[in-house]
C-alpha cells in the first residue's frame, strides 16, 4: 500500500521478550507520539541481552550492542531524519553472568552511539520492586524455564538487580536521558513481563516520555499514527538455529501505515 512511503522519523527499538510481544503496539505508541510513516530498527528477542549473546532453546541471537543494527544505522542515507530510541527490557545480562559494570558499560556504550546521531532516549529503569518481591520458588521457576544454564541464586541475582538499577539511574543523569521508573502495576503474575491487557496502555505511557518539538508556522504538523497492521512481519537479520546461520536482508517488514521494519 505504502512502499514508497518517505518516513518521518527514525525509530531504534531495543529490548527482549515484553518488545518481542509488543513491537507493533510499541511503534504504534511511539508513531502517536512523533508522527509516521517510520524508518524502524529494532534490534529484539525473547531472553535478549544488551553485551552476550543470547540462547533460547535452539536460537542464538548475537548481543543486541554487536547486532548489525549498528553498522546499518551508520549507513543510512536518510541521516536528516529525527531519530528516537527506546532501550527497554535491560537486566538479561544478570542471568546470562554478566556483572552490572560490564552491563552498564555495554549500555553507555549504545547510548554514546545512538546520541552521535542526535537521538532522543528514553530509557526504563528494571522494575525493580517486582523483582525484589520475587519469592525464592517464584525465582527458581523463572530462572529454570528460562535460563536453565544459570545457577546465581535469587539473592545474588536482586543484588545485582539493585545495583544495576542504581547505575541506570546515574547513567541516564550523565548522559540526559530520560528513565522511566517501572511500577509494579504493569505486570503480571512474574513481576517480570507486562500483563498482556495493559501493554498498550503499558507503551503509550513510556511513549509520552518523549519530547515533542513543536512546528513552524510554515511547517504542516505531523498527523499522528492510526494503529498499523503488519503487511508483512519482520525477519531476523541474523539468527542461529539448530547450529546454522540464516541471514535476511533488511528492511524485511513493513506496516500498512508505510513504515519499514527492520528486525536485527
Amino acid at each position: 500500500m505504502h512502499n514508497n512511503s518517505i518516513p518521518e522519523n527514525r525509530l531504534i527499538l531495543l529490548g527482549a521478550s515484553n518488545l518481542t510481544l509488543s513491537l507493533r503496539l510499541a511503534i504504534h505508541a511511539m508513531q502517536q507520539r512523533l508522527g509516521s510513516p517510520s524508518e524502524v530498527l529494532a534490534a529484539v528477542g525473547h531472553g535478549r541481552a544488551y553485551g552476550i549473546c543470547s540462547s533460547i532453546i535452539s536460537r542464538k541471537l548475537p548481543a543486541i550492542s554487536e547486532s548489525s543494527l549498528w553498522n546499518d544505522l551508520a549507513v543510512q542515507r536518510n541521516l536528516s531524519l529525527p531519530s528516537a530510541a527506546l532501550l527497554t527490557d535491560i537486566g538479561n545480562d544478570i542471568l546470562y553472568g554478566l556483572l552490572p559494570e560490564q552491563i552498564l558499560s555495554t549500555l553507555e556504550r549504545c547510548v554514546d552511539e545512538l546520541q552521535r546521531y542526535g537521538t532522543q532516549i528514553v530509557m526504563t529503569n528494571l522494575p525493580i520492586t517486582s523483582i525484589e518481591n520475587l519469592t525464592d520458588a517464584r525465582y527458581l521457576i523463572f530462572r529454570n524455564i528460562f535460563y536453565p544454564s544459570c545457577e546465581l541464586a535469587r539473592d545474588t541475582t536482586v543484588q545485582r538487580a539493585q545495583s544495576l538499577h542504581t547505575g541506570l539511574i546515574a547513567l541516564a543523569a550523565r548522559k540526559n536521558i530520560h528513565l522511566y521508573e517501572q511500577e509494579p502495576y504493569w505486570f503480571g503474575p512474574d513481576g517480570i513481563h507486562i500483563d498482556y491487557w495493559k501493554r498498550e496502555a503499558f507503551y503509550q505511557d513510556v511513549a509520552r516520555r518523549f519530547h515533542v518539538v513543536e512546528p513552524q508556522a510554515n511547517q504542516v504538523t505531523k498527523v499522528k499514527s492510526n494503529s498499523a497492521a503488519w503487511l508483512r512481519r519482520p525477519t531476523f537479520a541474523f539468527k542461529t538455529l539448530l547450529g546454522y546461520d540464516f541471514y535476511c536482508p533488511q528492511p524485511s517488514g513493513l506496516l500498512s501505515n508505510g513504515s519499514s521494519v527492520c528486525k536485527y
